[in-house]
């Protein structure tokens, strides 16, 4: 008796978890964050022996990298996975066309669309036929499809020309064409058309009635998800960079510091989610050192000219994407570097001038009092009458935030003793 209890206390939990359809959502860009996602989300619904997995797919597109690793955990998946583009108005482009095809079961709504796979580079244009390279990687990318279609029992003809010719469906056509299996225009509904249906391998589902659980993209994935656009990227790490080279031309820990690193911080997060190339990393630095040299250099601006060149080149090489999607916007990087660079100069310049006047005669500063704006052990930055001023203190030293008078003055440097 005790025994038969305990047996039907393990197997209360597992059929519990048996009897539900897990549900998961894609809803954007198909990027390592979305792969990470769907991958543990199908892992879990295996281990804790889900009935059924429903992948809701409304997509442009993405980096090739990620739709391949997803196609494979489908394709490998104990558990049957049904792809639907839904709600209404979904799409699955480009990469969204491998997935849906790569699903045990491939369904829609009436008002989606898919297709549009045809491999693009990364200024956004299609390849040529005169490009070997580029029809290389059409010919690779028509293979791929046409075997996952096949692998499904799909339309591979149509397939391929998603690839090589860019054509898409809606619901109706890709059910006519033999692309997908179900139209449905809710979850519910779908499930209901599902009930009975017999996979290839000689399972059936039944998943009528039986109650979805939503996993949902966590905290991490989704900010994950937001840093896997190389846009936002870029200007957080032009941001971080810029951020810091103020803070050097302004003594203190300061706006600069504070946004700056926080910036520098998010774009490094970002840099790990993407495929970046380490060349145009270094020549973004390169460009920015060249700026911070020509503020201590007189070079009538030439190294700031370099400077931006290299920016301007790095920027275009940081990425290594070949999907327009999530691609790098020349208008990001061209409003960007140029706005920066702008204020920079024009911060840097002011600073500059400011420092180059005459200095005013020594009976207007000796006597007046002022703030260290750093440690003064001896040397550092005070600020009097609303100027900086490189100082040297004498006596004890003075710490920052501490009042400092001024006695004395040697060149452009004041000597100031704390009070």
């Amino acid at each position: 008796m005790w025994v038969r209890l305990s047996v039907l206390a393990l197997l209360v939990p597992w059929l519990a978890l048996a009897g539900e359809v897990m549900q998961l959502s894609i809803d954007g860009s198909i990027n390592p964050a979305s792969k990470d996602y769907l991958i543990r989300g199908l892992r879990q619904a295996e281990e804790e022996g889900a009935e059924l997995v429903i992948v809701q797919l409304d997509t442009p597109g993405g980096l090739d990298s990620s739709m391949k690793d997803i196609v494979e955990a489908i394709l490998d998946s104990g558990v049957p996975v049904v792809v639907w583009v839904g709600p209404p108005g979904a799409r699955a482009a480009s990469a969204g066309t491998f997935i849906l095809l790569a699903a045990d079961v491939a369904a829609m709504a009436r008002g989606t669309s898919v297709g549009a796979a045809h491999p693009v580079v990364l200024t956004g244009e299609t390849p040529g036929e005169e490009d070997p390279l580029a029809q290389k990687m059409v010919n690779d990318a028509a293979a791929r499809i046409r075997a996952v279609a096949e692998l499904r029992g799909r339309n591979a003809d149509w397939a391929e020309r998603a690839v090589r010719e860019s054509v898409t469906a809606t619901a109706s056509e890709a059910l006519e064409l033999g692309v997908i299996e179900i139209i449905a225009d809710s979850v519910p509904e779908l499930l209901e058309r599902l009930e009975g249906y017999e996979l290839p391998d000689g399972r059936v589902l039944h998943p009528a009635g039986l109650p979805i659980r939503e996993v949902h993209m966590t905290l991490k994935d989704r900010l994950f998800s937001y840093l896997a656009d190389p846009n936002l990227v870029y200007i957080l790490l032009m941001l971080g960079l810029y951020g810091l080279i103020y803070e050097v031309f302004s003594p203190g820990i300061g706006l600069g510091l504070v946004m700056g690193g926080i910036s520098l911080l998010l774009a490094l997060l970002g840099l790990q989610v993407l495929p970046i190339n380490l060349v145009g990393i270094g020549l973004i630095l390169f460009g920015v050192l060249l700026m911070v040299l020509d503020a201590f250099t007189p070079t009538n601006g030439i190294l700031t000219t370099g400077g931006v060149v290299s920016l301007l080149i790095g920027s275009f090489s940081l990425f290594d994407i070949q999907s327009p999607v999530i691609g790098l916007s020349w208008v990001t990087v061209a409003a960007t570097v140029g706005t920066l660079t702008l204020i920079l100069v024009f911060i840097v310049s002011k600073g500059l001038l400011a420092q180059r006047q005459p200095a005013r005669p020594l009976t207007t500063l000796v006597g007046l009092t002022g703030v260290a704006k750093g440690d003064l052990a001896p040397e550092g930055w005070v600020l009097v009458r609303g100027e900086y001023w490189r100082a040297r203190c004498e006596g004890e030293p003075a710490r920052a935030g501490d009042e400092v008078e001024v006695v004395g003055k040697e060149g452009r440097r004041l000597i100031v003793r704390r009070r």
